[in-house]
């Protein structure tokens, strides 16, 4: 039964790619405009996710359900909250959603199977940002008060991308993990706080890369060491005082 997400995924994956690198302005825009609707805001995450998930529930959108059903289960929500909602959405839609629902309810123990749960992507390209064409875990995470800290290596994309900075070009970000729940996403940073400015960051080998892999905390200073252009090992120091 986990394949049905697999598939549900890889396929969406897929034909986003295709979408977005037809170069459509519209679409385009339609794909950024729905990213920032389901951003936190007044509402927080969970809740425009369930509010998505009725909405769609009631137009019959088996497609977008399914994404809902996912981020939903993603930000914590539980089968419980999760039933109540689409309960809402059978009541507003009729007898007509029944089918979706049960399509739901699949997808739903899809997502708590444990054999779905081996590989649990936790982080995902942005469109129109650094990180647009790839993320890959750097150092080891941090555990803080307020959660599990990791820094991250990004690609730049050549299509719908961060059009500051060359197509390809690796940098580094942040992201923030709930520390009861590691799967879980709670914020990330929307600028990389490295990347390559300096001549032998920006040619060698592979040209525009700054790629961290090693962090130690030393005297009272920390250390980040750092790939340029495939070709050197850098430090960058940093004073957390």
């Amino acid at each position: 039964m986990a394949d049905i997400v697999q598939e549900f995924n890889d396929y969406r994956s897929k034909m986003n790619e295709k979408l977005l690198a037809d170069n459509n302005k519209i679409v385009k825009r339609i794909f950024n405009l729905d990213t920032n609707a389901y951003a936190e805001g007044a509402l927080d995450v969970k809740t425009k996710e369930l509010l998505g998930l009725v909405a769609s529930a009631v137009l019959r959108c088996d497609d977008c359900v399914k994404y809902h059903l996912e981020t939903s289960y993603k930000e914590g929500v539980t089968k419980e909250e999760m039933m109540e909602a689409m309960g809402i959405a059978t009541l507003v839609g009729g007898t007509i959603v029944v089918p979706h629902l049960r399509r739901a309810y699949e997808f739903w123990e899809a997502l708590e199977n444990k054999e779905s749960q081996k590989l649990v992507p936790v982080l995902h390209p942005r469109a129109g940002y650094f990180d647009s064409r790839l993320v890959e875990p750097g150092p080891f995470a941090l555990y803080t008060k307020k959660g599990i800290v990791l820094i991250y290596n990004s690609s730049n994309a050549a299509n719908n991308n961060d059009p500051n900075l060359p197509i390809y070009t690796y940098s580094a970000a942040q992201a923030l993990f709930d520390s009861t729940q590691p799967y879980k996403l709670l914020d990330r940073t929307n600028q990389y706080f490295i990347h390559p400015d300096k001549p032998y960051e920006k040619s060698g080998e592979v040209n525009e890369v700054c790629f961290v892999e090693g962090l130690v905390y030393f005297k009272n200073k920390w250390f980040l060491y750092y790939g340029t252009a495939d070709s050197k090992i850098a430090v960058a120091i940093a004073n957390p005082r």
